[in-house]
């Protein structure tokens, strides 16, 4: 690995490393906040997962987790949203191509040489991160949007491996909205029966184990009817008596201005489940 910047922040640090992927192919750059407690011991860890057009930046520059990470000694790990540079399949728009990875793995030309990102966030990076860094096994996921749909989606599919899970925002049904058709289309073909195991809702209809899990729906995000539909993985998960809390907050958009209004709930919400 290469360390490219380390920041002192609230006690702790914030570094970033690049580092080659087996998963993608590529270099991959991510992020690690650790709070002043992993100087002596370990702590247990949440894993971010950014939205569309983000890198691990983002969340790191404009969320404000540090100063309650540092209190509640939890370790942040911000992964990059996509495989990226030269030679690297790309697309035109914002929601296909780099920085636009969805945490699937790509089964169709030219995406999947190196468009892994499932395999990335749930193997490869924590299996990099708790073998050279001071964090436990205790596991939380969270995310934004395309983020968010990876973090309900990664703890769906993996029952057991993380503690509790939380979105803001979040395309919780994939396979039956615009940002999803397009990217699933591109990156896991025209079967629709093959973009189900990515889906949120079909996941969420078919689990057998619990985790608990906080969303956060801002009501004035103009993505909200078209591309996010919270209401749908929320009945669901009534008709389950699954342990979610759905927030709606008025007033609230899309922005990270929402996610710094209530990111410090998330880490709370995640602390009080390790």
């Amino acid at each position: 690995m290469e360390l490219i910047s380390s920041n002192c922040a609230f006690g702790g640090w914030h570094k970033r490393y690049r580092h080659q992927s087996v998963a993608t192919g590529t270099s991959m750059t991510f992020a690690i906040y650790l709070p002043p407690q992993a100087a002596s011991g370990k702590v247990p860890v949440l894993y971010w997962l950014s939205g569309l057009t983000c890198t691990d930046e983002n969340f790191a520059t404009k969320a404000g987790a540090q100063r309650v990470a540092a209190e509640l000694g939890m370790a942040l790990v911000l992964p990059d949203t996509s495989p990226r540079g030269d030679g690297i399949a790309d697309a035109e728009g914002y929601d296909l191509g780099q920085g636009a990875g969805f945490y699937v793995n790509a089964t169709q030309a030219p995406w999947a040489q190196h468009y892994r990102m499932y395999d990335y966030v749930v193997d490869e990076l924590p299996a990099l991160v708790e073998t050279h860094f001071p964090v436990t096994t205790q596991r939380a996921i969270s995310g934004h949007s395309m983020g968010g749909h990876g973090a309900l989606m990664v703890a769906l599919r993996n029952p057991g491996r993380y503690s509790s899970a939380s979105a803001f925002a979040p395309i919780v049904n994939p396979s039956q909205v615009p940002w999803g058709q397009n990217a699933f289309a591109h990156y896991l073909g025209d079967d629709r029966s093959n973009w189900l195991a990515y889906d949120s809702c079909q996941l969420l209809a078919a689990a057998e184990t619990e985790i608990p899990m906080l969303i956060d729906q801002g009501e004035q995000d103009s993505f909200m009817p078209l591309q996010l539909q919270p209401d749908a993985f929320a009945s669901l998960a009534q008709q389950r008596n699954w342990p979610l809390t759905l927030r709606r907050q008025p007033g609230y958009d899309h922005s990270y201005y929402f996610i710094a209004s209530f990111i410090e709930d998330h880490l709370r919400f995640h602390s009080a489940h390790w």
